[in-house]
């Protein structure tokens, strides 16, 4: 089973695509995608589809993990991670996948055992769960990478409970 995790962003978008074989999480790719800010809203929004589109040519997901927002103030930085996050969900329906929409605070408690660890501990807990060699980096792709993880483990969930019923 493999899953594509999200880190929506409009100006950068962390993914990260984990393959799940048995007991073992195998990071198969992880970035960012960084949209040309002279671009239009509608085109960057545009060119974060295109890329999603190429990034899962090579990996196609069963799975689809996208970070759920919550923003206090910041609205016009949060009008733009949603305008990200709905092109993320419109990949995902054209893909067939219903998208599980882990919160932050959900996947560092997944991934770390504590919904309020920093970045650093995030980017230390994935290194290791997934083997790298090297610590995921910048942290947008780290994230994207832990909603995989996320992902991975509420569909395993899922298929366990649709298989008790």
């Amino acid at each position: 089973m493999r899953c594509l995790g999200i880190d929506p962003g409009l100006g950068t978008l962390g993914y990260g695509i984990v393959l799940q074989k048995n007991d073992r999480l195998i990071a198969e790719t992880y970035g960012v995608v960084r949209t040309p800010t002279e671009l239009s809203i509608a085109r960057r929004l545009d060119f974060l589809y295109e890329e999603l589109a190429a990034k899962t040519r090579d990996y196609p997901p069963d799975v689809i993990a996208v970070e759920k927002l919550y923003f206090g103030r910041n609205v016009t930085t949060a009008e733009m991670v949603w305008q990200a996050r709905g092109v993320v969900l419109l990949f995902a329906s054209r893909l067939g996948i219903e998208p599980y929409e882990p919160k932050p605070a959900e996947m560092k408690m997944a991934v770390c055992g504590n919904g309020a660890a920093d970045k650093v501990q995030v980017q230390g807990m994935i290194r290791y769960l997934l083997a790298l060699d090297e610590t995921p980096r910048p942290d947008d792709a780290a994230d994207a990478l832990g909603m995989a993880i996320v992902g991975l483990s509420l569909a395993n969930n899922d298929r366990r409970l649709a298989i008790s019923r």
